[in-house]
């Protein structure tokens, strides 16, 4: 048996752990190795620090110092690759869960679809639309006779309606043309007899006349 195969169980048969339990252990396990990484940041940096402090002074301490902190990037380096496996990992379960739900939720939305259509074909619905279409125009003929209006003033004949009318045209025709043959009123007649302004100077005239003829003999 590998060395593998005895950490997670050997032969042993075990429950298989469904996507979810799998995305919710990788989760914490980036967690776990975020916080490590955390810590493993701040040692680097305390022993650099170190280093610059002896440098000069104690060269000794200042390489201890700079050897543990090649130690501490490489660890670094390691968690930062496996982060990068197990997110790819996470991202892959969680796709492939996603998957899943959709294809259950769509061969259950197909089932009661199936459900649904199980009692129905293409005649039923036909005959259902044709009894439809029967009760709609019945409404139709309902509605319309039931809008027409009834009651008094239907049973008066249209034709003796024109007739009437005509007749009230005719009279009002030969109104007017009797108001245009009407004999029109007397003008009032210009006086006989003469202004006496007028007379006056009909006088003066034949005075002059008479002078001239005197003169003239």
């Amino acid at each position: 048996m590998s060395l593998i195969a005895k950490m997670f169980g050997g032969g042993k048969k075990q429950a298989q752990p469904t996507p979810g339990e799998a995305i919710q252990k990788l989760r914490e396990t980036e967690e776990m190795l975020e916080k490590k990484s955390e810590f493993l940041e701040s040692k680097v940096q305390k022993e650099l620090a170190i280093a610059k402090k002896n440098g000069t002074k104690n060269k000794r301490v200042a390489l201890q110092a700079l050897k543990r902190k090649k130690r501490y990037e490489k660890q670094l380096t390691q968690i930062d690759g496996t982060l990068s496996t197990i997110e790819f990992q996470r991202e892959a379960l969680e796709n492939a869960n996603t998957n899943t739900e959709v294809l259950k939720t769509m061969g259950y939305a197909a089932k009661a679809l199936k459900a649904a259509h199980q009692h129905l074909d293409i005649d039923t619905v036909d005959d259902l639309m044709a009894d439809i279409q029967e009760q709609q125009d019945l409404a139709q003929e309902i509605s319309d006779a039931i809008s027409k209006p009834v009651g008094f003033g239907e049973d008066v004949d249209e034709d003796d309606l024109l007739a009437e009318l005509e007749e009230l045209e005719q009279e009002d025709l030969d109104e007017k043309l009797l108001d245009i043959n009407a004999p029109t009123e007397e003008l009032p007649s210009v006086p006989g007899h003469k202004i006496p302004a007028a007379q006056a100077a009909v006088a003066d005239e034949d005075d002059e006349m008479k002078e001239l003829a005197a003169w003239a003999s």
